[in-house]
């Protein structure tokens, strides 16, 4: 049997946060890094928004810092998928890769990812042009010309954030009209930087080789309605179509908004079962920051060291 104090399920900032203050409280945390070790920030060339670096940090090599940070205090990582979790009874049951592990108290930082268009350009060109967070990587298209795919509230506001820095914003929708709020709907169209192409869908990211760099040039567009297609110039593409919070492995068993975000209990990270966390973006639908998600995650560390401690 393999028995902890403390399970953390997800190695994003939250998690690997989590372990930190958990291991310097000596908890002996495991974390299981699942699927995505280091979560999104993997994915994430550069990050300039995180405090402490003032040239900036390649986002996997935060993530590694954040890893090795979290070691140095006792904080043991396992680079497994959990496949099942039994919260029924105490200690808690975590079944990884077919193996079992006990623990007290559980951390819940697994995440959520982007929706993504599934098209084999976006994917070669996710961090050279093509984004899902404008909060993160709005700054890099100063002046430049971006577009924006979707038609709700996710859309818009990126759509709004993202005037701040580019010259002109253009939003693709499959549809003629948006299903995002009025209030929304109503600043996008006074906002003199935002224009809309309706009824198209994004069916090919292009671009060049430049220097031996990437380089997203334009994009391919399809009218529905038509089917006839053109190329489109801009300089990034931003994906506003939803989150999906990674929470399936929880379903029935912990409480959830109908997306699927956990629920915690007021000013804390308490979920609906005693000594089970909830950190990150896996519970904020509404940040989605490595900054937040840290800071979730040291309140997370802090809940459990004192779940623990009552039942001592």
């Amino acid at each position: 049997m393999k028995k902890t104090k403390v399970i953390i399920i997800g190695s994003g900032p939250a998690g690997l946060t989590a372990a930190l203050y958990a291991g310097r409280a000596n908890l002996s945390p495991l974390v299981f890094e699942g699927q995505q070790p280091g979560g999104q920030l993997t994915i994430t060339t550069d990050v300039e928004n995180y405090p402490g670096f003032a040239e900036g940090v390649k986002g996997p090599e935060l993530m590694e810092i954040m890893r090795k940070q979290a070691q140095r205090f006792g904080a043991e990582t396992a680079f497994k998928t959990v496949e099942s979790v039994d919260m029924s009874k105490r200690p808690f049951k975590v079944v990884a890769e077919g193996e079992e592990y006990f623990a007290e108290a559980l951390i819940i930082a697994t995440g959520a990812c982007a929706k993504w268009l599934n098209i084999p350009s976006e994917e070669e060109y996710k961090g050279f042009g093509v984004s899902a967070c404008a909060t993160c990587d709005g700054f890099f298209f100063r002046n430049q010309h971006v577009a924006v795919v979707g038609g709700g509230d996710t859309a818009l506001e990126e759509a709004s954030y993202l005037t701040n820095h580019a010259s002109k914003v253009t939003i693709i929708h499959r549809r003629d009209q948006m299903r995002a709020c009025k209030a929304l709907q109503e600043r996008a169209i006074r906002n003199s930087k935002i224009n809309f192409i309706w009824d198209s869908i994004v069916e090919e990211v292009v671009g060049v080789q430049e220097n031996g760099h990437k380089k997203m040039t334009g994009l391919k567009l399809k009218n529905v309605k038509t089917g006839l297609t053109n190329e489109f110039k801009c300089d990034g593409l931003f994906l506003g179509i939803g989150h999906q919070p990674n929470t399936m492995l929880f379903k029935g068993l912990l409480d959830m908004d109908s997306v699927g975000y956990l629920k915690t209990k007021s000013h804390s990270t308490e979920t609906n079962i005693q000594g089970v966390f909830a950190a990150g973006d896996v519970a904020d639908s509404k940040y989605r920051q490595a900054i937040t998600a840290a800071g979730t995650g040291c309140m997370a560390a802090i809940d459990a060291e004192k779940y623990l401690t009552q039942l001592e």
